[in-house]
């Protein structure tokens, strides 16, 4: 999926493009969207069903259970859809955040090895972690955490080093 218009929080150069756009697998929402889901789903249907005799304390109470519901379920749904990665042909970026923001920015130069790990459910359901270290540094810079296929994010990463590596050599 590539940004029909560049977010302020990207930067773009003329002769840079993206190379790959990505955000968390879905299952990085967890267990907090479903049950959240639930919640206000048996919340607001007690409400309503108690609803019909008069507002009591049942009602009060569903009505509780399904704004927290709604508001679990909203907050995963946030966290997951603000969280961003990409790739481009010069750079690496991953954002997130909802009231504030976090964005890691690093050009591919400084980048000194990569590493792809996943687990068993990562590889059963497609999702892993990209994890980027830099020149002088031991730990992990930048890691693209539980990303939708992981191979292929590695391999246009690799590739892209590959090319600002021959483009070195080139100057």
């Amino acid at each position: 999926m590539a940004f029909s218009t560049t977010p302020d929080w990207f930067h773009l150069s003329d002769d840079d493009d993206v190379v790959w756009e990505s955000r968390p697998h879905p299952i990085t929402m967890g267990l907090g969207l479903p049950v959240g889901i639930a919640f206000a789903l048996v919340g607001f249907v007690l409400a309503g069903w108690t609803a019909s005799d008069g507002v009591g304390l049942l009602t009060v109470a569903g009505l509780f259970v399904g704004i927290a519901g709604t508001a679990l379920a909203g907050a995963r749904y946030l966290v997951w859809t603000n969280t961003r990665y990409v790739i481009t042909t010069s750079e690496l970026y991953k954002k997130y955040g909802v009231v504030s923001r976090d964005v890691t920015q690093f050009r591919l130069d400084r980048v000194q090895n990569t590493s792809l790990s996943q687990s068993v459910t990562g590889r059963a359901l497609g999702y892993g972690d990209l994890t980027v270290y830099t020149a002088g540094s031991g730990e992990p810079e930048l890691t693209f955490e539980r990303v939708s296929n992981p191979e292929r994010a590695s391999q246009l990463l690799s590739d892209q080093l590959e090319n600002t590596t021959t483009d070195e050599s080139v100057v």
